[in-house]
């Protein structure tokens, strides 16, 4: 038995039989040490040398002289930057609530009795399972002016183009990328959201069709706050995914035409090795680390206060 001061009695030990101590204070470290070991490696020290150099000059990959705010103060005046912040902005802003809500909506369809649903679920990966890069290939064709296939039989028929690809347009670029990204990401939050709604205890339905509720005052009282924590993580794990999308981007449109699509992302590949600016492509990669910690922290707070989601 263990005394009131947390040691083993001795005496209640059977005879020849040794002790059993608890694990030793190191043991839990060693536990963690391989991925925490992995973390520094992989990514703190990227981190901190990126930071490092955002307040060197380095061009062409050789480090310069230590030039403090000049990186910064550069890229915060230049009108290319904020253009790209803008286009990231109205990217998450149409694309993921797009994603969530057709995602819950495909969610709370697919939680009710459907014929066919083992069969059509795992057909939900394969947009989500596919490279971003062989999306971007894909779309390229079927979009692809005068010979794509949803080009010459549905875009050009309603005369929104011409004989040219709609990611030649400065207009309708940035949405057909929107589009792209909302066919890829939405089955994801879809299954996200299932796999939620599966896991839902059935009592709270039970107790709520006896007090005669409605299936939507079932969804607003009991599915939401139920799922509100899911919700919570699926959409900012979302969000920033959505922000610093580069893959599809790059083969689609490569930031053009002109800038209208260009993202922080595809920005900061064009100063490192268009430019070979490093300094200030290390700058805007502080900068947005900085922003979504500041947004994290926030969004963080007022879910667990509001929603209490963690």
């Amino acid at each position: 038995m263990a005394a009131a001061d947390g040691t083993v009695d001795d005496a209640a030990v059977p005879a020849g039989q040794p002790a059993k101590a608890g694990p030793a204070w190191w043991y839990p470290y060693a536990l963690i040490a391989p991925a925490m070991i992995t973390f520094v490696i992989i990514s703190l020290v990227p981190f901190i040398y990126t930071i490092f150099i955002s307040f060197h000059e380095m061009k062409f990959a050789r480090l310069g002289d230590f030039a403090g705010f000049d990186n910064y103060t550069a890229l915060l005046t230049d009108s290319r930057f904020w253009n790209s912040m803008k286009i990231a902005g109205i990217f998450v802003a149409i694309a993921v609530p797009l994603e969530f809500m057709l995602g819950l909506l495909g969610a709370l369809l697919l939680n009710r009795p459907l014929y066919g649903r083992s069969i059509l679920v795992p057909f939900l990966f394969i947009p989500s399972m596919m490279a971003p890069i062989v999306v971007g290939l894909l779309w390229k064709i079927m979009l692809a002016g005068s010979w794509g296939l949803l080009s010459t039989n549905i875009i050009e028929p309603l005369g929104l183009i011409g004989d040219s690809s709609i990611f030649a347009s400065p207009n309708l670029a940035l949405y057909a990328l929107i589009f792209v990204d909302v066919w890829q990401w939405t089955p994801f939050m879809m299954l996200a959201f299932y796999a939620g709604l599966q896991a839902l205890p059935v009592n709270p339905y039970r107790a709520a069709a006896v007090d005669g509720a409605s299936p939507l005052q079932s969804f607003i009282r009991l599915t939401l706050p139920m799922l509100a924590p899911l919700l919570v993580v699926i959409g900012l794990l979302r969000l920033i995914d959505a922000f610093k999308v580069f893959d599809s981007i790059f083969v689609l449109t490569g930031g053009g035409p002109g800038t209208s699509t260009e993202m922080p992302s595809v920005l900061a590949y064009k100063m490192t090795f268009e430019f070979w600016n490093l300094g200030e492509a290390s700058a805007l990669a502080v900068i947005v680390w900085l922003i979504f910690f500041a947004f994290c922290n926030v969004f963080y707070q007022l879910a667990k206060r509001k929603l209490n989601a963690f």
